[in-house]
């Protein structure tokens, strides 16, 4: 007789989604053959995700809270973000005591140095608990610093959970934060890409210049894309100076933006600011297709790729891009030099630096040997050292050793 298979719950409480989820997509895959998968999410989620879950078909089940990732620029915006921070934990808290956690695999979306009480009591209940860091706890005043360690090291000592940096930088800053025997037991599991699925796309018909005029992007102009979030970690504004710069002087380049989610209003109107016109186009992702073949083909329309965030892990559309040939452009941050070499397998800019990013476009524009060259280097660095199926893999296989008491 067949053992019924163990549950792995896959929890968040936020309704956007992004390279997080694509992290977790890529363990769902390998891991649902051998795991009753469930995903607990907000009701107010994304269409994209929760086709993106179809597709694979796993289950999914609401929860009534969600996270509020708006600005919060007074004391009272900052207090009501808080108290759903807290309302969210508890809901989600109530609503995994559905499960016995004991028998169960519990991967959640948190941030450790805020949850530690949910992350206490989900011991107490003997949950076997993974998080994924994609990078440090962001700078703050040194009270609050002195704070976060303190929850740090408590719930690094808690029986049963685990972080997985999911970049060596990530793991290099936590040192310190976390005990040394949690330290060491930490392994690195990279945001990754799936070589089957970028092959896929790249060999699938596409055509470039009906695509474009399709989403309102000029066909046989120099296209600059970026992918993710239209938020200011992820440099939108250095991204349209940049544009701006060299809008004024060359005629023939284009920049679009593929988001899962239009800015407000507000962003709209800074957006018409720059003056760039049908020069810049902001593109839905769901208007793109429903499943990630679909996003991974459209960045074919690219003919260079630029990310310049000012806070990231290493972000999945940089590796996406890199896999796909796309000549990339990113800043020098966090764990984006171990995928960006500069000059071997992209352009590594210093964050804010709009001039330099503008250089470097007009720079890969005018040489077509150098978008070549790391085009190749690129494609071939991302899919030898950021495999998703070794990553899933890796995951996996520390959820099985957390059952057993390994």
């Amino acid at each position: 007789m067949t053992e019924p298979k163990r549950k792995l719950i896959f929890l968040w409480t936020y309704a956007e989604w992004g390279g997080a989820q694509i992290y977790l997509l890529a363990v769902m895959k390998r891991a649902k053959e051998l795991f009753d998968i469930v995903v607990i999410l907000p009701r107010e989620s994304m269409p994209d995700i929760l086709n993106f879950l179809e597709k694979l078909d796993i289950r999914y089940e609401y929860i009534d809270a969600c996270l509020d990732a708006s600005p919060a620029p007074s004391i009272g915006d900052k207090l009501r973000r808080q108290w759903r921070r807290i309302h969210a934990e508890w809901t989600s808290f109530r609503y995994l005591m559905r499960y016995d956690l004991s028998t169960s695999i519990l991967h959640i979306e948190t941030a450790p140095w805020q949850s530690w009480i949910l992350l206490t009591a989900l011991s107490m209940r003997r949950a076997h608990v993974f998080v994924t860091m994609h990078n440090i706890m962001p700078r703050s005043s040194g009270w609050r610093e002195l704070i976060w360690k303190i929850r740090m090291q408590f719930v690094s000592r808690l029986p049963r959970f685990h972080i997985f940096p999911s970049n060596q930088d990530t793991k290099d800053r936590l040192k310190g934060w976390v005990s040394d025997k949690f330290f060491d037991a930490m392994e690195v599991t990279y945001t990754a890409v799936n070589p089957d699925e970028i092959a896929e796309a790249v060999r699938s018909d596409l055509d470039v210049g009906e695509t474009r005029l399709e989403h309102g992007l000029a066909a046989g102009k120099f296209l600059v894309l970026c992918v993710g979030q239209f938020i200011d970690r992820k440099g939108r504004w250095v991204f349209l100076d940049a544009a701006k710069q060299i809008v004024a002087e060359q005629n023939d380049v284009v920049f679009a933006w593929l988001t899962p989610k239009m800015p407000d209003e507000t962003d709209q109107a800074k957006i018409e600011e720059y003056g760039l016109g049908d020069k810049f186009k902001l593109v839905l992702s769901s208007t793109v297709g429903s499943n990630r073949h679909d996003v991974l083909r459209f960045f074919r329309v690219a003919d260079a790729f630029a990310l310049v965030s000012f806070v990231e892990g290493l972000p999945i559309s940089l590796l996406e891009a890199m896999a796909l040939g796309l000549p990339s452009i990113s800043t020098n941050i966090n764990a984006i030099p171990e995928a960006i070499i500069n000059d071997k397998t992209g352009i590594l800019i210093e964050a804010g630096d709009s001039k330099a990013l503008a250089e470097s476009i007009l720079k890969l524009k005018s040489d077509s040997d150098l978008r070549s060259r790391l085009a190749k280097t690129g494609m071939e660095f991302a899919l030898t050292n950021f495999d998703e199926r070794r990553v899933a893999d890796i995951v996996i296989d520390s959820y099985k050793r957390s059952l057993s008491g390994k």
